[in-house]
């Protein structure tokens, strides 16, 4: 077996992990050392960048969009590393709705955010990416099969666009949904989190209300991820058939696939 990489501490990239170790369906487990997710690496520091080239990374697949770009700034340039940019869906898309997220008052945040709002709209956007980005995810699957392995699948935050192409790979490795769920959720640990932006300096911009009309946005919940998985089942029939219709993934690319993921 690979040996463990072990955590770093990084300091300028969030939600970085490995996930090697998972096991499938079939008594396998996915290869450690292989599969790397992460937040943007647009603020690595030196150290941290030094970290992410010993990983001997081939690929790193961004998912943010031009949005996320000018936001937070290009990912550091790692040597040797491919980068490829996928954009997918914003979880809550529209620049004016982040706009209000960073920027509007308590009235505003309310409107659009209370009353469940929020929750309601990154389960939607979770279907939504899995039932119209299916060319995507069919990209970095076949990416993963061919040569682009070690590889660092990554967006903003490394929860939602990151969360659900880890997913995806990992469906078509046949790991096990719960674990899936498990590995997705240790988006919430406190040294993994999204640092929430919220402009002005009042009281009110961050009060404990306002970071409560927040918390849908920035956390992970295993009820947007299993919306993920509805989407599949409804739409497709299940798993076998969102792969080979969907991803148009065949059976000897999920075949090489799992023999460069898996143990």
């Amino acid at each position: 077996m690979t040996q463990q990489i072990q955590e770093p501490e990084l300091s300028g990239v969030r939600n970085f992990r490995d996930v090697g170790g998972l096991p499938t369906s079939d008594g396998r487990r996915v290869k450690t050392g292989q599969l790397f997710r992460s937040g943007h690496l647009a603020h690595a520091t030196e150290t941290d960048a030094e970290f992410l080239a010993s990983l001997g990374l081939h690929t790193v697949f961004d998912f943010r969009n031009n949005a996320d770009h000018a936001l937070e700034g290009p990912d550091v340039e790692l040597p040797g590393v491919q980068n490829v940019n996928i954009p997918l869906s914003d979880p809550a898309d529209g620049r004016e709705f982040w706009k209000m997220v960073r920027d509007g008052d308590l009235d505003q945040l309310r409107s659009i955010l209370g009353d469940g709002k929020a929750a309601a709209r990154m389960a939607n956007s979770y279907r939504g990416i899995i039932k119209h980005r299916t060319a995507e995810h069919g990209r970095v699957v076949h990416a993963l099969a061919e040569d682009s392995v070690p590889a660092l699948l990554h967006c903003a935050a490394g929860k939602d666009r990151a969360g659900l192409s880890i997913a995806v790979t990992l469906l078509a490795l046949r790991v096990e949904r719960e674990a899936i769920v498990a590995d997705y959720l240790e988006s919430n640990a406190p040294h993994r989190r999204y640092r929430v932006r919220r402009s002005g300096a009042s009281a009110e911009a961050r009060s404990p209300e306002v970071m409560e009309l927040l918390a849908p946005l920035f956390d992970a919940r295993a009820e947007y991820l299993e919306a993920a998985f509805e989407t599949i089942d409804e739409h497709w029939g299940g798993v076998d058939r969102y792969l080979a219709e969907g991803l148009g993934l065949t059976p000897e690319t999920l075949g090489r696939l799992r023999d460069r993921l898996l143990d």
